[in-house]
């Protein structure tokens, strides 16, 4: 009795090392790879005409791997499996591929694609570079709040500079901070800028502070913060390859000098003789 009740434990453990251990990741990339190129097929007609049967086949495999993977967790994990955010995370993307998409529910279709995203927390690269982004989120806020206080501030102003100069653009509020988003990406703006110009020539002074400020100072607020963010991540990456660095130097120190201290035994032991 006692034996049998022990038996979970170590059966637990190795349900949980075989799940964690690189070929079972390696196998789940492979299949959330194949699903989401299945899913993409999906989307072609004709590909859908003659392939579908194949592709809702592969598709449905696919998710009972994932619900086989997911089940193998939590028994191996138990509980403590959603003290991580990854597992959460794959629980989640896992549990809406299992909702019906029938009836009203039927626009949960298009978030099948979702499991794709459950290869960031199957590559740790991809998972080191989304966990610093995470930490970079209060920075990011902050610059957002700046760049829409800069556009409320801008479309206000240039709608009462242009509001009868240029309707279709500067007409309300609204067009205004569509316009001025626009702007901001780029697109277009020197054609709405000379469509003002002829009526308004300093104008472009205008379009030239906002875009200075709001292009070339705010947007590029954001890479640096994400550049900030990752710094952490990748020192930790040169300190972990370091580490392993030194361990293999120490552990090749440590053959020589066994093979040394064995080279000297047998000369000592040919001198006897």
């Amino acid at each position: 009795m006692i034996g049998a009740a022990a038996s979970p434990a170590p059966l637990r453990a190795r349900v949980g090392a075989a799940v964690d251990s690189r070929a079972a990741q390696r196998f789940i990339t492979f299949v959330i790879l194949v699903n989401a190129a299945t899913l993409g097929c999906e989307t072609s007609p004709y590909l859908l005409d003659r392939y579908g049967t194949v592709l809702h086949l592969l598709d449905h495999v696919a998710l009972g791997v994932f619900c086989v993977e997911l089940a193998l967790r939590l028994y191996a994990h138990r509980l403590a499996l959603f003290k991580d955010p990854w597992s959460c995370f794959d629980a989640l993307i896992v549990g809406i591929a299992v909702l019906p998409t029938s009836g009203g529910l039927s626009v949960l279709r298009a978030l099948r694609i979702l499991r794709a995203l459950r290869l960031i927390s199957v590559v740790p690269s991809m998972r080191r570079v989304v966990s610093a982004l995470l930490t970079a989120i209060p920075g990011i806020v902050s610059i957002t709040g700046l760049l829409s206080l800069i556009l409320y501030v801008s479309a206000v102003m240039a709608t009462k500079l242009f509001a009868r100069i240029d309707p279709e653009h500067f007409g309300t509020l609204s067009k205004s901070a569509f316009t001025l988003l626009q702007i901001m990406t780029g697109e277009g703006w020197s054609d709405i800028a000379r469509a003002i110009m002829p009526i308004q020539p300093y104008a472009w002074i205008f379009f030239f502070i906002y875009i200075l400020i709001s292009t070339f100072v705010v947007l590029n607020l954001f890479i640096a913060i994400t550049v900030s963010a990752m710094e952490p991540e990748v020192l930790g990456d040169l300190q972990d390859e370091l580490e392993q660095l030194e361990q293999r130097e120490q552990a090749s120190d440590t053959l020589i000098l066994e093979e040394l201290r064995a080279l000297r035994a047998e000369v000592a032991a040919l001198r006897e003789r």
